[in-house]
C-alpha cells in the first residue's frame, strides 16, 4: 500500500503539472513577450523553486490536507482513504486537462477528501469543510477579479501621466519591430516604408510602448518586470500546491518520507507534468479568455502572485487556478475584451470539479477498502 500511495501521488502530481504549470506565465505568452517553449521553462523552473521553499513556508497547507478535522483522526493515516483521495482527484484534474480547461486542483483534493470521507466515516466536519476550504476558495476569485479591475486603471493612468505610449508593432523576421499605423479605412500600414500589411501579417501585430523613463527604454523595463512577476506567480503556486499533494505522503505510514524528500518528489513530478503535458490550457489561458498586451499581462500576474503568496503563508487552501483565471476575467472586463463564452465554460468546469472528484474518490475508497 505504501508504494501504491506513492504512486498515486506522483500520478496526483504529474496531472497538477499537465493543467496548473503554464497558469503562471500565460500573460508572457498570450502578450507575445515571449514563445511557448521559453514560457514553459521559465514556470518549470520557477515552480519548482517554489516546491522547494514550500519545506520553510508552508507547513499549515500540509496539515489542512491531511485530512484532520474534517473527518476522523483514524482515516487520515488509512491508506485505502488516502489512496482514494488522491485518485479521485488525479482523475479530475487529468480530464479537464485533456479537455484543455483550467481547474483547481485544491478544489479537486477538497472534493475528493469529502467523496472519501462520506463513504468511509458517513459524515464530514462540515462547519471546518465551510470555515478551513469553501471560504477561502469562494472568496479569493472575487478579490482576484475585484484588485484587477483597480488596479490595471490604476497603472494604465500612471503611465499616461509619464507619457508613455502604446503602439501597434509587427515583428518581422530577425526580430526587428516595425511600427504599425492604423489608417481610416481600417487597413494598416509600416509607418516607415508605408507599406500595407496584409490580414495575416496584421494578425501577428502586437502592442508595446514607447516611451522612456529615467532614460530607460519602458518597453525594455516592462518585459523584465513581466517575467519576474510570472516567475513570481509560479513560485507561489509551487509554494501553495505541492504541500496539498505531500500531505497524502507524510500521512501515510510505512514510507518512511521526511517532509523535504516529500516535496523534492511531487515538485519533480509537478514539473514533469507541466513540459508534457500544458499545451492544451496553455492555450485557452494564454489566448482563449481574453486578449491581453503587456502591461495588461503584467498586472494580471501581480494581482495572482500577491494573492497566492499570502494565502501560502496563512496556510489558507485558495486555488492558484481560480485566482489566476478571475484576474484575466477582470481584466478582460476592464477592457470590454473578455471572451465569455469560453469564462462561462470554465466556470462550468469549477463547479464541476468537487462532485465530480467526490464521487470518484468515493467510487474509489468503496473497491479499495476490500483489498488486502
Amino acid at each position: 500500500m505504501p508504494i501504491y500511495l506513492l504512486l498515486v501521488a506522483l500520478f496526483l502530481a504529474y496531472a497538477n503539472g499537465a493543467n496548473d504549470n503554464f497558469k503562471g506565465v500565460a500573460t508572457l505568452f498570450g502578450s507575445r513577450t515571449t514563445d511557448y517553449r521559453k514560457a514553459l521553462w521559465w514556470a518549470t523552473a520557477t515552480t519548482l523553486a517554489g516546491s522547494c521553499a514550500a519545506v520553510l513556508l508552508s507547513g499549515g497547507l500540509v496539515k489542512a490536507f491531511s485530512g484532520k478535522g474534517l473527518v476522523p483522526d483514524v482515516l487520515t493515516t488509512q491508506p485505502a482513504f488516502l489512496l482514494a483521495v488522491g485518485l479521485g482527484a488525479a482523475l479530475t484534474v487529468l480530464l479537464a486537462t485533456v479537455t484543455g480547461l483550467p481547474i483547481s486542483t485544491t478544489h479537486a483534493m477538497t472534493g475528493a477528501l469529502v467523496g472519501a470521507g462520506f463513504v468511509s466515516a458517513g459524515a464530514v466536519n462540515l462547519a471546518r469543510l465551510g470555515h478551513s476550504f469553501f471560504l477561502p476558495l469562494a472568496v479569493s476569485p472575487f478579490v482576484s477579479f475585484a484588485l484587477t479591475g483597480v488596479l490595471y486603471p490604476a497603472l494604465r493612468g500612471l503611465r499616461i501621466r509619464l507619457g508613455v505610449e502604446r503602439e501597434m508593432c509587427l515583428c518581422v523576421d530577425g526580430g526587428a519591430v516595425q511600427p504599425v499605423a492604423l489608417q481610416p479605412d481600417g487597413s494598416a500600414v509600416l509607418r516607415t516604408t508605408g507599406t500595407v500589411l496584409t490580414v495575416g501579417q496584421l494578425s501577428q501585430c502586437v502592442q508595446r510602448y514607447h516611451g522612456r523613463v529615467f532614460g530607460i527604454d519602458c518597453q525594455w523595463v516592462l518585459d523584465r518586470l513581466h517575467y519576474v512577476s510570472a516567475g513570481a506567480v509560479s513560485f507561489a503556486r509551487g509554494l501553495n500546491d505541492t504541500p496539498k499533494i505531500v500531505a497524502l505522503l507524510v500521512a501515510a505510514k510505512g514510507l518512511g518520507l521526511s517532509l523535504s524528500t516529500g516535496l523534492a518528489v511531487v515538485g519533480v513530478g509537478m514539473a514533469i507534468g507541466g513540459l508534457l503535458n500544458a499545451r492544451k490550457v496553455a492555450m485557452t489561458m494564454s489566448e482563449r479568455i481574453t486578449t491581453m498586451n503587456h502591461g495588461q499581462g503584467f498586472t494580471a500576474n501581480l494581482v495572482t502572485a500577491f494573492l497566492v503568496t499570502v494565502a501560502s503563508r496563512w496556510g489558507l487552501p485558495v486555488s492558484t487556478t481560480h485566482v489566476s483565471c478571475s484576474s484575466l476575467f477582470g481584466l478582460g472586463t476592464v477592457t470590454k475584451q473578455a471572451r465569455w463564452a469560453m469564462i462561462r465554460t470554465i466556470l462550468l468546469a469549477w463547479l464541476g470539479t468537487l462532485p465530480l472528484a467526490a464521487l470518484l474518490a468515493a467510487g474509489a475508497y468503496a473497491l479499495l477498502r476490500f483489498l488486502p
